[in-house]
C-alpha cells in the first residue's frame, strides 16, 4: 500500500490532521455540489478546485480515489427560477447542470467518480428520513392546507454545534434557518416538504413532497461512500448549517458507528472588490464572464495561487469604453504564458536520449539546474502533503520555469560554447521532464503548447475586436513602408499595433507578432 503523508486541517478539530483511508490504498471523498438553478460562479470554481487538488495528489500517490460531487437539481429556488423562465423545473435543473460541468471541466477539474442528483435520490432519502423518524430524531407534522412536513429534532442529538463550535442555547432561528409555527422548536430543520397534488414533487409516506436540503447530502454520500468515508469538502458558508446538520443526520441513524466523515475541510469566501461575494445581492461573477475575457488555465493559476484554506480576493476593473477586466486573472495569465514559453524552449533545446545522458559532462554552473529538476516533484508532493498548499507548489513550478528561461538565454547568449552546447540538451532534458511532472497534481499545462497559444490569440483578438486577416495587412502596410524607406509611416503603424495589444518581431526572415494579454 502506499505511504501518504498527507495532512489536512479539519474543521471539526480544529487541527492539522492525517489523511488515513478506512479502507487501505482507497480514498473516499465527498464534496457538496451546486444548487443548479443559474449559471455557475466564481464561488462555484473555487469550491470545485480544493477537492480536485486532493484528487489528483492523491492518485499522484498511489490512492484509488472514490470522488463523489452530488448535483442538488431539485430545490425551491429551481422552482422559482423555473417559473420565471417558464420551463419545468427538471428541464431548468438540467440545462444548468450541464453547463456547470462544462465550465467546471473547463476549468480543469477531473470528472467525479459518480455525480449523483438529488432527483435521482429519493428512494435514498425517503429511507434515511424513515430511519431518523424510527429513532426518535425526527417528527411528521401537519401543515396548512392538508399536506405533510418532516421535521428534524435538532435537541435529540447531543453533539449539535460541534462542526461550526455553536453553543445549541445559543442558536437562534434567522439567517438560514427556517422558521415554522408547527415545528417543536425553532432550530428544527426540515427533511421534507409537503406539497399539493398537482405541484413539483415526489410520493412519500407523508404524502407528495420534496426533500430538505440537508438530507440530501447526507443520504447520496452514505450511498455512494458508506458511513465514516474519508473527507468532506465544501466552501466555509456551509459549516452551518448544512455541514452540521448533515452531521446530525447521518450520526443519528447510525449511532455507535463513529463519525459521518473522518475529516472536514472547508475553502475560504471569494471577495468581489473587498466584498463578499453574494448572489443574492448581485455581487458576484460567473465562470463564463471570465471565460470570455481570459483562458481557463489563468482562471485555475489564479485561484491556485492562494491557499486554499483563506479569503480571495476577486478584483474587477472597468475599461473607458465600459468592458470588465479582471486584473488577477490576467496577471495569472501572464505566469501561464511563462510556464508555456518555458516548456516551448526547452523542448526546443532538448534532444533525443538527452534525459539519460551521463552528468558527468554538465560544466559546473548548470549543475544547480540539474538539482533543481530532480528536486522539483518531490517538493510540489511535500507543499501539498501540507494541507494542500498550492501556492508554494507554484513556487517550485516557477522555479523551474525561470531555470528554463535562463537555459535557453544563456545558450543564444554563448552560442559558440561547445561545452555548453552539449550539456544544453541533457539539462532541458531533465527540466523539461521535472516541469511537466511538477504540474501534474496541479492539474496546469495539460494543453499542447501550439493549442494552448492559438486558443489564447483567438481569444485574444476577439476581446479587442481584430482578426488575423486585419492584422496581416497592417504588417504588410509597414513592410512595405520599410522597403519605400518611409521609416515615420513605419513608426507609426507599428505604433498602432501596439496601442492595439500586438507585438512585433522583426527578424531576418520578416515580422512576427502575437497579441499580448
Amino acid at each position: 500500500m502506499p505511504t501518504l503523508r498527507l495532512h489536512l486541517y479539519d474543521t471539526l478539530s480544529a487541527k492539522l490532521t492525517p489523511v488515513e483511508p478506512r479502507h487501505p490504498g482507497e480514498l473516499r471523498v465527498y464534496t457538496c455540489g451546486p444548487t443548479v438553478y443559474d449559471v455557475a460562479h466564481i464561488g462555484h470554481a473555487r469550491a470545485a478546485i480544493a477537492p480536485d487538488i486532493l484528487v489528483r495528489h492523491a492518485r499522484g500517490q498511489g490512492l484509488t480515489v472514490n470522488y463523489v460531487r452530488n448535483v442538488t437539481d431539485v430545490d425551491d429556488k429551481i422552482l422559482k427560477r423555473a417559473a420565471e423562465s417558464g420551463e419545468a423545473p427538471m428541464d431548468l435543473s438540467a440545462r444548468m447542470a450541464r453547463l456547470y460541468q462544462e465550465d467546471i471541466e473547463a476549468l480543469g477539474c477531473v470528472r467525479p467518480t459518480t455525480e449523483p442528483r438529488v432527483s435521482k435520490s429519493i428512494p435514498e432519502i425517503i429511507a434515511l428520513i424513515e430511519a431518523l423518524i424510527a429513532k426518535g430524531s425526527a417528527y411528521a407534522v401537519e401543515m396548512p392546507g392538508g399536506t405533510r412536513d418532516v421535521y428534524y429534532a435538532v435537541r435529540t442529538f447531543e453533539g449539535y454545534g460541534k462542526l461550526s463550535k455553536r453553543n445549541i442555547e445559543e442558536l437562534q432561528s434567522g439567517a438560514r434557518v427556517e422558521t415554522s409555527d408547527e415545528k417543536r422548536d425553532p432550530l428544527d430543520f426540515a427533511l421534507w416538504k409537503g406539497c399539493q397534488a398537482d405541484a413539483w414533487g415526489w410520493e412519500s409516506p407523508w404524502g407528495k413532497g420534496r426533500p430538505g436540503w440537508h438530507i440530501e447530502c447526507s443520504a447520496m454520500a452514505e450511498r455512494y461512500l458508506g458511513h465514516g468515508f474519508d473527507v468532506h469538502c465544501g466552501g466555509m458558508d456551509l459549516i452551518f448549517p448544512h455541514h452540521e446538520n448533515e452531521i446530525a443526520q447521518s450520526e443519528a441513524a447510525h449511532p455507535g458507528e463513529g463519525p459521518f466523515a473522518a475529516i472536514w475541510i472547508h475553502n475560504g469566501f471569494v471577495n468581489i472588490d473587498k466584498e463578499k461575494m453574494a448572489k443574492s445581492l448581485g455581487n458576484f461573477v460567473t465562470i463564463r464572464d471570465v471565460f470570455a475575457r481570459n483562458d481557463a488555465e489563468a482562471l485555475r493559476t489564479f485561484l491556485l495561487g492562494v491557499h486554499y484554506r483563506g479569503p480571495i480576493a476577486f478584483d474587477t476593473d472597468k475599461l473607458e469604453d465600459g468592458r470588465v477586466i479582471f486584473p488577477g486573472v490576467t496577471e495569472a495569465e501572464r505566469r501561464v504564458d511563462y510556464f508555456y514559453q518555458a516548456i516551448s524552449r526547452l523542448e526546443a533545446l532538448a534532444g533525443p536520449g538527452a534525459d539519460e545522458a551521463p552528468q558527468a559532462v554538465l560544466p559546473k554552473g548548470l549543475m544547480q539546474m540539474v538539482k533543481l529538476a530532480a528536486e522539483a516533484r518531490s517538493r510540489v508532493d511535500a507543499a501539498l502533503d501540507d494541507d494542500l498548499n498550492t501556492p508554494v507548489a507554484l513556487a517550485v513550478v516557477g522555479e523551474v520555469a525561470k531555470a528554463a528561461n535562463e537555459l535557453a538565454d544563456l545558450v543564444v547568449k554563448r552560442k559558440n560554447d561547445g561545452e555548453l552546447a552539449k550539456a544544453a540538451p541533457i539539462v532541458s532534458a531533465r527540466l523539461l521532464r521535472a516541469l511537466r511532472s511538477s504540474v501534474e497534481p496541479l492539474g496546469l499545462l495539460q494543453t499542447p503548447g501550439d493549442e494552448y497559444r492559438a486558443r489564447t490569440q483567438k481569444q485574444r483578438l476577439a476581446v479587442r475586436g481584430l482578426t488575423t486577416d486585419g492584422i496581416l495587412a497592417r504588417i504588410a502596410e509597414r513592410k512595405a513602408a520599410r522597403e519605400l524607406k518611409d521609416f515615420a509611416r513605419s513608426d507609426a503603424i507599428r505604433k498602432e499595433l501596439d496601442a492595439a495589444g500586438i507585438e512585433i518581431a522583426d527578424g531576418p526572415d520578416g515580422s512576427t507578432w502575437r497579441a499580448s494579454i
